[in-house]
């Protein structure tokens, strides 16, 4: 039985529609456009139905036939989800009070979606994390109300079954998947006091001593939090909003990682910089961190936090693995020109590098073999509208939006897990009438005085890094290290400048060499004192290493820093080799 075809909605000024794609979008004829302006819109997370706001009602559909479900008289609604199960639907408008009702009515509203009926209205001010979070089989749901968070079990929001204090406890994040189920709460420090963020299991709640994991840290205004697929672990970005070295104007970053068998890590990352955005793979084992000034750099590390493979420097702030998990694309977007670089997770090769100029919205549709690419208001009021893109670069279906009008949302249908199978990763572009929009090389500018010379690395705006396989035991063409990269430059810097300059005086004219310089040292020297200095300083690491091994062949006991020491021999050795042959 062939797989079927994911829908699209699209919401705008014109209206909401259902198209089914792709690669062909068209109106998907069970469902009749909306032609009143959309307020909010959302799948259930099985995608089976489809509900929107219009500013009159609420409405529930099939996606199946596009018949109606339920259809509920708010017309004030601006936000919607369904609970996992589709037994609930949350409803918020924003919160208001007149002088004759000074307390306001209730805002947040959960509907039971079999009957139509309202289990529980809430007052909820803020619109962020105004939803509660369900786990996946609806057996918990929890609210952040007042320093506390409230559980409730089935469904029964009349009672709450189980509470959470923490003073100041400001945000939470629930795990997926099955029970037990787990919740990361994160607590700002106070009066010189470090944050925290704590993994608990539910309905554990004794104190710290009864946690999972603890992590505390310093400069945290605010953290997003991620918990992996399987729910084994949780990564959290800590963010400052002002930098106070000065050096970025997005604050600080630092990325933190938390397990549920009570490992803690900081991540290290190799550039300085913001962290951009931080993405689990579908597997669970390995998260991508694209981070760094620009041009940002993006590494995978596994789940010891060790750096899996780096896909060097360019222009991104954004990471997408596919649902299936075998493709990863890094993307440019906002203030940047779109540029997409597609990869192959399992043999880490690019399939692609194109680019979709003013994009605001990217998102891979279920199948693992499209992605869509939008330019939406209010991000963007000119040049609206949407492409369908197969991973390979090609487009296969773009919608101009019309003047005048406005785009402000496309959403793909979800499915379960399972129903769209991974298929082997193609490097061929996909055939299309639109063709693809492959990247060119651009050409960065130099000054006039530059123009008519060799590019040398003092030359460069920005220092380029290629991409590094850091897995153990990798095949291939290994590109250089850091280090030898940079020695790499500087040699072909000196060969370009010994190349310009040419001697003004004939050979006899030149100066003698004086016979009383100094006799040379014993240490044979390359002319580069910064160079000999680095060939000293990895001797007499690999000389350290040496005494290791000889102390562990004797029998003695290894500290684990110690061995990291050792394991580091290899590297070592290839980067003292790289700086002896540029001599």
């Amino acid at each position: 039985m062939a797989p079927p075809t994911p829908l699209l909605a699209v919401r705008g000024s014109d209206g909401t529609s259902l198209l089914r794609g792709p690669p062909a979008c068209e109106e998907n004829a069970s469902f009749e456009r909306d032609t009143r302006q959309g307020k909010y819109q959302d799948f259930s997370k099985d995608g089976t139905l489809f509900a929107w706001c219009n500013g009159e009602k609420v409405s529930v559909v099939k996606t199946s036939d596009g018949s109606p479900v339920r259809s509920f008289d708010l017309p004030k609604t601006s936000m919607l989800e369904f609970s996992p199960l589709n037994s609930v639907l949350a409803t918020w408008q924003p919160y208001s009070k007149t002088q004759d009702n000074p307390q306001g009515d209730a805002n947040l509203q959960l509907w039971d979606l079999q009957n139509g009926a309202c289990l529980k209205a809430f007052y909820q001010k803020k619109v962020q994390g105004w939803c509660p979070s369900w786990t996946d089989d609806e057996k918990i749901a929890v609210r952040s109300v007042n320093n506390e968070l409230h559980f409730f079990e089935n469904n029964d929001f009349g009672t709450i079954a189980n509470k959470l204090h923490l003073q100041k406890v400001s945000e939470f994040e629930l795990s997926p998947g099955a029970q037990p189920s787990k919740v990361a709460v994160y607590v700002p420090g106070s009066k010189g006091a470090p944050s925290f963020v704590r993994l608990y299991q539910y309905p554990n709640f004794g104190g710290p001593t009864s946690a999972l994991a603890n992590k505390s840290f310093f400069k945290s205004d605010r953290v997003a939090m991620l918990w992996n697929k399987k729910a084994t672990a949780v990564l959290v970005t800590a963010s400052t909003e002002v930098d106070k070295t000065g050096a970025s104007y997005y604050g600080e970053q630092t990325l933190h990682y938390l397990a549920v068998n009570g490992e803690t890590a900081a991540v290290q990352l190799s550039k300085n910089g913001p962290i951009y955005d931080v993405a689990w793979s579908p597997s669970s084992s390995e998260f991508c961190v694209v981070y760094g000034f620009m041009p940002a750099k993006a590494t995978v590390f596994n789940h010891k936090c060790d750096p899996v493979f780096d896909f060097g420097t360019g222009p991104r702030n954004a990471v997408f693995y596919s649902p299936q998990g075998h493709i990863l694309v890094l993307a440019g977007f906002g203030n940047l020109q779109g540029q997409m670089e597609v990869w192959d997770v399992k043999k880490y090769k690019q399939v692609c590098k194109p680019q979709a100029a003013n994009s605001t919205h990217f998102s891979w549709s279920p199948d693992g073999e499209h992605v869509v690419t939008a330019t939406c208001s209010p991000r963007l009021r000119v040049s609206n509208g949407y492409k369908i893109w197969h991973y390979t670069g090609t487009v296969l279906y773009k919608q101009d939006t019309p003047p005048g009008a406005e785009l402000w949302e496309v959403l793909w249908q979800p499915f379960p897990e399972g129903v769209f199978p991974e298929r082997p990763v193609k490097y061929q572009a996909a055939p299309s009438e639109l063709g693809t929009t492959e990247t060119k090389p651009a050409q960065a500018y130099r000054p006039p005085a530059l123009r008519n010379k060799p590019v040398t690395a003092s030359s460069k705006l920005h220092e380029e890094e290629p991409p590094q396989d850091m897995r153990p035991g990798a095949t291939g063409d290994k590109p250089l290290s850091k280090t030898a990269l940079k020695n790499q430059k500087k040699r072909e810097a000196k060969k370009a400048a010994k190349q310009e300059t040419k001697p003004e005086l004939p050979e006899a004219q030149s100066e003698p060499k004086s016979e009383s310089c100094p006799a040379s040292s014993t240490q044979p020297t390359s002319g580069d004192p910064e160079l000999d200095k680095k060939i000293k300083n990895l001797k007499k690491k690999l000389k350290a290493i040496d005494e290791l091994k000889e102390q562990q062949s004797s029998g003695k006991p290894m500290q684990k820093n110690q061995l990291d020491k050792m394991e580091k021999e290899a590297q070592l050795l290839k980067e003292l080799e790289d700086l002896e042959l540029g001599d």
